[in-house]
């Protein structure tokens, strides 16, 4: 690297199987402009949870991180919360849920949708 580049890091992630379910929902939805917004709101029993909403649109200011042919989509306030998480989707006892893996959180409840920083 010379001293004019600079190392931007990953905003998100997607595993795998995020990007599966994404995808199938995409293709139920028949609509392939669809992405997954991922966003950060107050609240939570640790001060901010996580929230996830399908998105047609990407504002001027929000970040949209594409995986081939599913997408992410954030706004400005929520992406400085979740710079290098990764968003995951899984199915247990619990039902099936998107969820984040967010390295910047130093507390997170137990069902894994609220967080501290």
């Amino acid at each position: 690297m010379s001293g004019a580049e600079s190392f931007v890091p990953t905003p998100l992630l997607l595993s795998e199987s995020a990007r599966a379910r994404l995808a199938s929902l995409i293709d139920e939805e028949g609509n392939s402009q669809l992405k997954l917004r991922v966003y950060v709101t107050g609240g939570g029993c640790s001060g901010f949870q996580y929230g996830f909403d399908f998105a047609e649109d990407v504002g001027e200011d929000d970040t949209l991180v594409e995986f081939g042919e599913v997408g992410l989509v954030v706004d400005p306030l929520s992406y400085q919360y979740l710079v290098g998480s990764t968003v995951d989707y899984e199915e247990g006892l619990a039902g099936a849920r998107f969820l984040v893996q967010n390295p910047n959180a130093t507390t997170t409840c137990g069902c894994g949708a609220s967080f501290m920083v």
